[in-house]
C-alpha cells in the first residue's frame, strides 16, 4: 500500500515505522514547509494519506486530499466543527475518511467497558461520576478528543448527567473533566465513581504512542476499497 503522511511529528515518525514494517510504502511526507508538494506525483499515487497535524490545519489537509481523491486517515482533534461538511462529502461525492479520536486499540476497548459501565452505574445515583485525564504539554486541545468521546458516552448512558464541563467544580448535573498536561505523558484516562462508602476507578494509561500509530495503519488498510464515512466501531466491530 502507498501511504502519504501529513504531519510529521512524533506521531508521523512513528507511524511511518509502523507501517514500513508492517510492508507498506511511505510515498510522500507534507509538513508546514512543503505544502506545495500535494500537488506532487507522489502524493498523487498514494492509496491513503494518514493525518496527525494541528487543529487549524487539519480541515484544509481533508479538502486537499478529497480534490485528490485520494482517502483519508484522520487522527487530529480539535476540528469537529467541521465534522457535518466531512460526513457530507463521503456522501454527496462518495469520498473516503476515516475519523477516530484515539486509534489506540485498547483505548477503544475502554470506550466500550465504559459506555457498559455507564448503563449499569446509571441505576446507582449514590455514586457521582468525574473524569481526569493527563497528556503532554505539546497537547493543543483541552479536553482531549479521547477525553470527550469518554464523557460522551458516559452522558449517553447516566441520566442524571447532562453535560460535560472541563474543571474540578461544577453543578451536580456536570460531569466534571479534570485535565493536566505533564511532561512527555502519552495518555492517560481514569473515570471515577465515588459514593460515601466507596470508590470504583476505572483507567488506561498509554506506556507509548505505538498503540496509536499501529490502530492509524490498521485504518488505512481498512479503508482500502471502502468509501463514506468510517470509525473503529466498523475496524474493531463492537
Amino acid at each position: 500500500m502507498k501511504i502519504a503522511l501529513i504531519g510529521y511529528g512524533k506521531m508521523g515518525h512513528e507511524i511511518e515505522v509502523i507501517a514500513l514494517e508492517r510492508g507498506h510504502n511511505i510515498v510522500s511526507i507534507i509538513d508546514i514547509d512543503n505544502q506545495a508538494d500535494f500537488d506532487s506525483p507522489a502524493f498523487l499515487s498514494a492509496d491513503v494519506a494518514i493525518e496527525f497535524s494541528r487543529p487549524e490545519t487539519a480541515f484544509a489537509n481533508y479538502q486537499k486530499c478529497f480534490e485528490r481523491n485520494i482517502a483519508v486517515v484522520a487522527g487530529t482533534t480539535g476540528w469537529l466543527e467541521k465534522l457535518e461538511e466531512v460526513k457530507k462529502a463521503c456522501t454527496d461525492t462518495g469520498k473516503t475518511f476515516f475519523y477516530a479520536s484515539n486509534y489506540s486499540i485498547g483505548v477503544n476497548i475502554f470506550f466500550a467497558v465504559n459506555k457498559h459501565l455507564a448503563r449499569i452505574m446509571n441505576d446507582f445515583p449514590q455514586y457521582d461520576v468525574r473524569m481526569e485525564e493527563i497528556h503532554h504539554i505539546h497537547k493543543l486541545d483541552s479536553p482531549s478528543g479521547t477525553g470527550i468521546s469518554i464523557a460522551e458516552g458516559i452522558l449517553q448512558h447516566i441520566d442524571r448527567k447532562k453535560t460535560w464541563r472541563e474543571g474540578t467544580e461544577g453543578t451536580p448535573d456536570e460531569l466534571l473533566i479534570e485535565t493536566k498536561r505533564l511532561g512527555e505523558v502519552p495518555g492517560f484516562h481514569e473515570v471515577v465513581y465515588e459514593s460515601e462508602a466507596d470508590s470504583i476507578r476505572f483507567t488506561h494509561d498509554a506506556k507509548n504512542r505505538k498503540g496509536f500509530a499501529l490502530g492509524a495503519v490498521l485504518a488505512a488498510e481498512f479503508v482500502q476499497g471502502k468509501k463514506g464515512f468510517l470509525t473503529m466501531n466498523d475496524l474493531l466491530k463492537f
